[in-house]
């Protein structure tokens, strides 16, 4: 007599799919890799980045270390959010300081003062130095139109560099990690994720973020359309004046073009309602230096940009 048997298949919804796809992707890289690194800033993409590795290898470490190139223009709740993080977590946090460069003479400081262009260098020297042959980012196709082009698995050259017409295919989840040596992969497993997702997870997961994510009070001065704070890279110009105003950064990075936006939203939930509701990315809200040309960031990446 035959019995018949119910088969009950359990269904993930967006986020589950989205976070089973990252987590594959990270032990896809852990088998196929020999010195894979996690680029960590204690932004949010970075740190949703380190929360997905950390639940792809439990109960074990996670098996790679971490990358921060440190510009020395970071907002002070970041840095100390990354390193309270990289503790309580016992990994191993590389830094790489563009402020060392500068003072060997190896980079300049720009006439404009921001040194987010300057990472590049610092990046690819660390790659070399460590033989990184693997470096995950949490860059999302939805930020910008570079970014849109971006394989997961994204080939750069011995320099580094980023040639959109040697990606390959990424057909049924299947990555091809060949390169030759000196090369290197940047890897992207929130490619898929939207802003609005990364915030979504955050909630479910419940997730800690440095406070400037949330509404705060904080002297700001308009330039160019966008509420910057002063810091070690300056202050406002004659003709801008220090206000005082209720803000909240959507991305976090070198504080010269990193611009806040004027916000109420104090909880995950305001602010999930907040992203709902916005027409502009984060980078083209509140990025300055994502404005330099049509071509800025594609241009940067060419150079072996984040």
């Amino acid at each position: 007599m035959w019995v018949a048997r119910m088969t009950v298949t359990k269904t993930l919804d967006t986020l589950g799919r989205l976070e089973s796809e990252a987590i594959h992707i990270f032990r896809e890289v852990a088998g196929e890799f020999d010195r894979p690194v996690i680029l960590f800033s204690g932004g949010k993409d970075s740190t949703l980045l380190l929360h997905l590795a950390i639940k792809a290898f439990y109960p074990a470490p996670v098996p790679f270390p971490l990358l921060h190139v440190d510009t020395g223009h970071n907002f002070d709740e970041v840095i100390e959010f990354r390193d309270r993080v990289v503790a309580q977590h016992g990994l191993r946090l590389e830094v790489a300081k563009v402020q060392d460069w500068i003072d060997d003479g190896r980079l300049e400081e720009r006439p404009d003062g921001t040194r987010n262009p300057l990472q590049t260098v610092p990046l690819l020297d660390s790659i070399t130095a460590h033989k990184f042959d693997a470096v995950f980012g949490g860059g999302r196709r939805d930020e910008e139109r570079a970014r849109a082009k971006e394989r997961i698995f994204s080939l750069r050259t011995a320099f580094g560099q980023w040639d959109p017409k040697r990606q390959r295919p990424e057909l049924w989840n299947l990555y091809n990690g060949r390169h030759r040596a000196g090369e290197h992969v940047r890897v992207f497993p929130l490619s898929n994720w939207t802003e609005l997702d990364v915030w979504n997870y955050i909630e479910r997961e419940g997730i800690e973020l440095p406070d400037i994510y949330y509404s705060h009070e904080r002297e700001v001065f308009l330039r160019d359309g966008m509420w910057l704070a002063e810091g070690p890279w300056g202050t406002a110009r004659e003709g801008e004046t220090l206000l005082r105003k209720t803000v909240r950064y959507r991305t976090v990075g070198d504080g010269s073009c990193t611009g806040a936006v004027e916000s109420d939203a104090a909880d995950i939930h305001a602010v999930i309602a907040e992203v709902a509701a916005s027409r502009l990315t984060e980078r083209g809200a509140t990025r300055a230096d994502d404005r330099l040309s049509e071509a800025a960031m594609e241009d940067r990446k060419r150079e072996g940009y984040f």
